[in-house]
């Protein structure tokens, strides 16, 4: 079988600017589906380090599902033929794998785009469901109501608005990093930090007098951008140069940031020595020296 490249630096770069992937396999379970959701059928790769994993991560454990979806993950390092198995800590007990793109390789033969975390992997037919995180948390909150604590991430009554607020919150914020950090022409970095913190600003003032951002109910929207605002100044902030401010200076943002961390189903998600291994050690191109800053002030502040 044929490898899949996968550059420490991202092919998505269009004269100077960062356009992500779009997902391969787009499939969806549901009861009137091929892939019906059944207790035990599924198993999702994931990553501790990814932010689009760790929201499916954060999503399974809210929903209480993880006794019913069986996950596991990949070496936060990747190396030439991207994300890895081994026979230590990151073994891959369903298929017995040792890269990631075997399965994307066992699904379509011709695939060769990258290999991207999380993949939903079908047991009974043993290819990949869904590798689009977005909508993998949208499956994993409303088709196995069956099998999980039944609270609603997703309400009827606000899915227009978190619609909306997705929109804006990845094009702005969960992408809006990626753009800053993989722009390889400085006018182009500079739009991107400008509408990153724009961003940052506006969702603030947003939060100055909410709990969360539709007030006391938690959804899968602050999800999506909390998995972001954890990483920023332990990663971002240096890393991608989001260096104009850092996430505690916000007043809102941080109070926010801190309660969902400290949640007690999210706080054990949160792998911080994963994610900086990850990102500090595998883009060779933005940290070739692979040094790894101090950042365990940060923890503290997070904890206090």
């Amino acid at each position: 079988m044929n490898s899949i490249y996968q550059s420490d630096f991202p092919k998505e770069i269009i004269s100077g600017s960062f356009v992500r992937q779009d997902s391969s396999f787009r499939k969806y379970i549901s009861k009137r589906s091929e892939f019906s959701p059944d207790p035990k059928r599924y198993h999702i790769y994931l990553s501790y380090a990814c932010p689009w994993a760790h929201r499916v991560l954060i999503t399974l454990k809210l929903k209480e599902l993880d006794k019913v979806i069986s996950h596991s993950f990949v070496d936060p390092i990747r190396d030439e033929r991207g994300w890895k198995f081994d026979d230590d800590k990151y073994v891959d007990r369903i298929n017995n794998f040792n890269y990631l793109s075997e399965a994307y390789h066992q699904t379509d033969k011709t695939y060769n785009k990258r290999v991207t975390v999380p993949a939903l992997w079908d047991k009974e037919k043993k290819i990949i469901v869904n590798n689009e995180s977005s909508e993998i948390i949208e499956m994993l909150n409303n088709e196995f109501e069956k099998y999980s604590n039944r609270i609603d991430y997703l309400p009827l009554n606000l899915l227009k608005s978190m619609y909306d607020m997705n929109d804006y919150i990845y094009t702005n914020i969960n992408d809006g990093v990626y753009k800053c950090g993989f722009a390889t022409n400085q006018s182009i970095y500079e739009d991107e930090v400008k509408k990153l913190f724009s961003a940052l600003d506006l969702i603030n003032s947003h939060l100055r007098d909410k709990k969360y951002l539709f007030g006391d109910v938690l959804t899968l929207t602050d999800i999506r951008l909390f998995v972001t605002l954890i990483r920023f100044d332990m990663v971002y902030y240096s890393h991608f140069k989001t260096s104009i401010k850092h996430i505690y200076d916000y007043d809102n943002l941080w109070r926010y940031t801190k309660k969902i961390y400290n949640h007690d189903k999210i706080i054990n998600t949160v792998n911080f020595d994963e994610i900086k291994r990850h990102y500090y050690l595998t883009h060779k191109q933005l940290n070739p020296s692979k040094i790894i800053p101090e950042t365990d002030y940060i923890l503290d502040l997070l904890n206090s």
